[in-house]
């Protein structure tokens, strides 16, 4: 009679990642939060005593990680002693020439990892376990490596489960790329009683046997319930699978397009700012119309989210200054000044200008009140 079989899936661990659009110390951190993931991941798996880990493709970033980066990895997985099965996905390839070949010579994969590098079985009769594994072994196909699922024979009572990496056809948004894809009856077809898949980096159920894991931890701007392991319960060959959704990830990203008219709502979005906490990382997009007062509180209040959070990325390029009375009472509007101020605030509607007027404009007014105070400004 079948046993039980419980088991954590997971994909997209994208090892060696960079991130070059952050401040060198904020990528640093981003990068090492993908190792630490990994063994918060194997501790979970030792602690729910789980009976394997099923990675659903591209662990690496890249082909071209370093050695070092490669035996991180796999250290990081070590807390957890059982079987391990995991693939290559587009981004980790098993080429004749891979990462995967480079860990192989490094000789650093442990036993309990196994590595298919063509589409298998991994039949792991301990625990009545029948990997059906669909590697990558070119970057982008459009073939369905999941269709010789069909005709591939498991042990009479084995528990069927498939892992693969690549887009469910027509049921990702119209603008993820077309290669790679997967029937969305596969699971039917080929009997599997679950389908572990990688390549959409949020958490989603094709259908009950299919599931994206996504990635343990976020790497993007888009609200697609990354950061999750799926815990996996299937009772016997043919029953329904039970998941749960695990959280795992440490920082939270988030992209925020702001427009600003009044200077209540550049008090709304500073108090917004000041909740924020040290995981978070922001995109911040502002738009809109504010007099000086306003846009020196909002820079204030950037740059204290900047001091708190984990990475923030700023752009107020759209914001343009609209002297109010006061500041044109500053700048003297009848005289030479007045007229310059004048000029730069209409430059801000060209958008080739607009970031030079807009900042020339702030300079000048700021110039301007600083020479109102009697000795400059301290």
């Amino acid at each position: 009679m079948a046993r039980m079989i419980h088991f954590l899936h997971t994909a997209d661990w994208q090892i060696g990642r960079q991130y070059g659009q952050f401040e060198t110390d904020d990528a640093a951190m981003l990068a090492e939060a993908r190792f630490d993931v990994v063994a918060r991941i194997a501790a979970l798996a030792a602690e729910r005593q789980v009976d394997a880990v099923l990675v659903a493709g591209d662990v690496f970033d890249t082909q071209g990680v370093s050695d070092r980066t490669i035996r991180r990895l796999f250290a990081a997985m070590a807390a957890y002693a059982g079987p391990w099965v995991m693939i290559a996905g587009n981004h980790d390839a098993a080429l004749a020439d891979s990462v995967w070949s480079r860990a192989m010579q490094l000789d650093c994969i442990p036993s309990n990892v196994h590595v298919p590098l063509g589409t298998s079985v991994v039949d792991l009769a301990g625990i009545d376990l029948a990997v059906l594994a669909a590697p990558l072994t070119q970057r982008h196909t459009y073939e369905d490596v999941t269709q010789a699922f069909d005709a591939l024979d498991t042990e009479r009572g084995r528990i069927r489960v498939g892992l693969a990496h690549g887009s469910v056809a027509g049921r990702l948004p119209d603008n993820i790329d077309a290669t790679n894809p997967i029937a969305p009856d596969r699971a039917a077809r080929a009997r599997l009683d679950y389908l572990a898949l990688g390549d959409w980096h949020g958490c989603l159920s094709i259908d009950e046997r299919t599931w994206y894991a996504g990635t343990p931890e976020q790497d993007r701007f888009r609200g697609n319930e990354p950061g999750y392991v799926l815990d996996v319960r299937i009772a016997a060959p043919g029953a329904a699978p039970v998941v749960e959704r695990v959280a795992t990830g440490k920082y939270r990203w988030s992209a925020w397009s702001e427009t600003l008219s009044l200077p209540t709502d550049a008090q709304a979005l500073a108090e917004r700012m000041a909740g924020l906490r040290a995981e978070d990382v922001l995109r911040l997009d502002v738009q809109g119309h504010v007099n000086m007062e306003t846009w020196e509180a909002l820079q204030q209040a950037v740059d204290r989210a900047a001091a708190q959070v984990r990475a923030l990325l700023p752009d107020l390029s759209g914001l343009k200054l609209e002297p109010d009375e006061a500041d044109l009472a500053e700048l003297r509007a009848s005289g030479y000044v007045g007229e310059v101020a004048a000029r730069l605030q209409a430059l801000q509607a060209d958008a080739g200008q607009a970031a030079v007027a807009g900042e020339a404009l702030r300079l000048l007014l700021r110039f301007q009140r600083e020479s109102a105070v009697p000795g400059g400004a301290k």
